[in-house]
């Protein structure tokens, strides 16, 4: 044991730090780490080094083992907000004494210069498809500090040698080979995790899968949450489908399983991650549970009242690590909500930087447009011809990835011929941060902003966040108040949320000292990962393990 670790130093896989606390925990515990991890000696340096770590965490702080099966992960392979998540709370996670794994497919887009440690598996690995076994290459390594498998069907290649990681005919092929591969894998590697962490669509089908067949094969102790970022993202299909992988459409095929609640010939597969799943968690930062449930989500609100008192939910993180007014690289001065006078420093900086007229006493309304969502172009000028008129600095950045969102910037620029006026057509990650930091107030697309995460930025960097609507349609209308509803919700119902951009700038002139105090809060707020999104996941995983 102790040479495999001076061959992980000398790879790289662990630090000096860390392999000089795994030798003095075998040496400390030679009697009993002999029995659990000699059947480990034969493996390959990750899954040795997970079953080291997994003994030494549960010595620490009897910490959960967890194994996300998931189709995103920052930086490998990253589409919507479940990247970045998966990522996030694996650290935060991680941190706080839990083992975490994560299996995705081996697609051939993955960004493979992330992984430490790559390597194939030697070992047969085989998952029951179409009425027979197929085999698939495995590998592992280690990304951000969490260890990672990648499924690589062998018959089935195309299924993850595409341009795209979803949009395709045949997805419930794909992901349900994918979702049944990864419980065949888990199997016969012999992992025992205690949560198996499921997400989405597309790996909602594992729930009936692994009660169905996998759970009396070694895993009758685990259990499962299944995450959802999106419950309008229904996927139907036939029932005949589900034999695929291995299901019984009869069985299935029911109003209390899979069966669709509108569409009744159909099956529902995210229908199946509520029913099948011990927890569930919806992410989202600005609704409550009831909301959720009330919502128009593909008509599934009679099986989320059903399965109500195993639904919780959880805002998305933060990664403080990058967006940290206090040590930002790209600032000329850095800041905190103790100190505050480097704020002013970023605020000239950023006048200047623009070419707009350097005073401080200047309101800045910084706003930029992240890919993928919609812009309200007509909206927007009206709110910058306005904002100018009233004396106020206007910065819009874009993207360049839109070209519809180009051509309004470019137009909104030219219709607006303003010494207070400046638009940047693509986006530019240092300048993003000085906007941030020398800004008054930040525009929101929306204050559902699981990816660029612009509410979150603002009320790090000392900036108000405010709805981008018109003045007559606010913010108030989509926030929840009650207990149920997250922390930044909320917080911002309670201080930016109900300001239409006149009515901040009201609020920023006439009642400065309450404006301030508002800026200050949310500035010592903590919305990173390891804050109240790791806290709900914990509390969900310990519900799991009393079940």
């Amino acid at each position: 044991m102790l040479l495999r670790i001076d061959s992980m130093v000398l790879t790289g896989m662990i630090s000096t730090d860390e392999a000089s606390d795994l030798r003095r925990l075998i040496m400390d515990h030679k009697e009993s780490i002999d029995d659990l991890l000699v059947d480990t000696l034969q493996k390959k340096d990750v899954e040795f080094l997970a079953a080291l770590r997994h003994f030494s965490d549960r010595r620490k702080k009897n910490g959960f083992y967890i194994v996300h099966i998931c189709t995103e992960m920052a930086p490998l392979i990253s589409v919507g907000s479940m990247a970045s998540y998966i990522t996030g709370l694996s650290r935060a996670l991680q941190r706080k004494g839990h083992l975490v794994e994560v299996i995705l497919p081996k697609y051939e887009s993955l960004n493979l210069n992330e992984v430490q440690g790559l390597h194939k598996i030697e070992v047969e690995s085989y998952s029951y498809f179409n009425g027979q076994l197929h085999g698939n290459r495995i590998w592992t390594g280690v990304v951000c500090g969490i260890g990672v498998t990648l499924i690589e069907p062998q018959y089935y290649s195309s299924f993850f040698s595409r341009e795209r990681v979803y949009g395709y005919p045949d997805d419930f092929e794909r992901f349900s080979y994918f979702s049944r591969a990864s419980l065949d894998y888990i199997v016969k590697s012999g992992k025992h995790p205690d949560v198996l962490h499921i997400h989405n669509w597309e790996t909602a089908i594992i729930g009936p899968l692994f009660w169905d067949i996998f759970a009396n094969q070694g895993l009758g102790g685990t259990r499962l949450l299944w995450t959802c970022h999106n419950l309008n993202m229904s996927h139907l299909e036939h029932p005949d489908k589900l034999e695929l992988c291995g299901l019984d459409p009869a069985r299935l095929h029911r109003p209390d399983r899979l069966q669709d609640n509108e569409k009744t010939h159909l099956v529902n597969i995210l229908k199946g991650g509520i029913v099948y799943a011990n927890k569930i968690i919806i992410m989202s930062s600005i609704q409550s549970k009831s909301k959720v449930i009330s919502s128009q989500n593909q008509g599934l609100e009679p099986t989320l009242n059903i399965h109500k008192d195993k639904l919780a939910i959880s805002p998305f993180g933060f990664d403080s690590s990058t967006w940290d007014p206090s040590k930002d690289n790209f600032l000329p001065e850095n800041y905190s909500v103790d100190s505050m006078e480097g704020k002013t420093t970023c605020k000239v900086a950023l006048q200047k930087y623009m070419g707009l007229f350097e005073n401080d006493s200047k309101i800045v309304v910084g706003c930029i447009l992240s890919e993928g969502s919609d812009v309200d172009m007509v909206n927007l000028k009206a709110l910058a011809r306005n904002a100018i008129g009233r004396g106020v600095q206007f910065i819009v950045m874009g993207n360049g990835n839109m070209p519809d969102t180009s051509r309004g910037l470019e137009s909104l620029e030219d219709e607006l011929k303003d010494k207070d006026l400046r638009v940047v057509l693509r986006y530019d990650e240092e300048l993003s941060h000085l906007i941030f930091a020398g800004s008054d107030i930040i525009l929101c697309q929306s204050f559902h902003d699981p990816i660029f995460q612009a509410p979150l930025k603002a009320l790090k960097y000392g900036a108000a966040p405010i709805a981008l609507t018109s003045e007559n349609y606010k913010f108030r209308y989509f926030v929840d108040h009650d207990f149920e509803s997250t922390k930044f919700s909320r917080f911002i119902s309670s201080t930016f949320g109900n300001l239409s951009l006149d009515e901040a700038l009201n609020e920023f002139k006439n009642n400065s000292s309450n404006w301030k105090q508002n800026v200050m809060e949310g500035m010592r707020m903590d919305f990173s990962w390891d804050a109240e999104c790791c806290d709900i996941h914990v509390s969900a995983y310990t519900a799991l393990k009393n079940l």
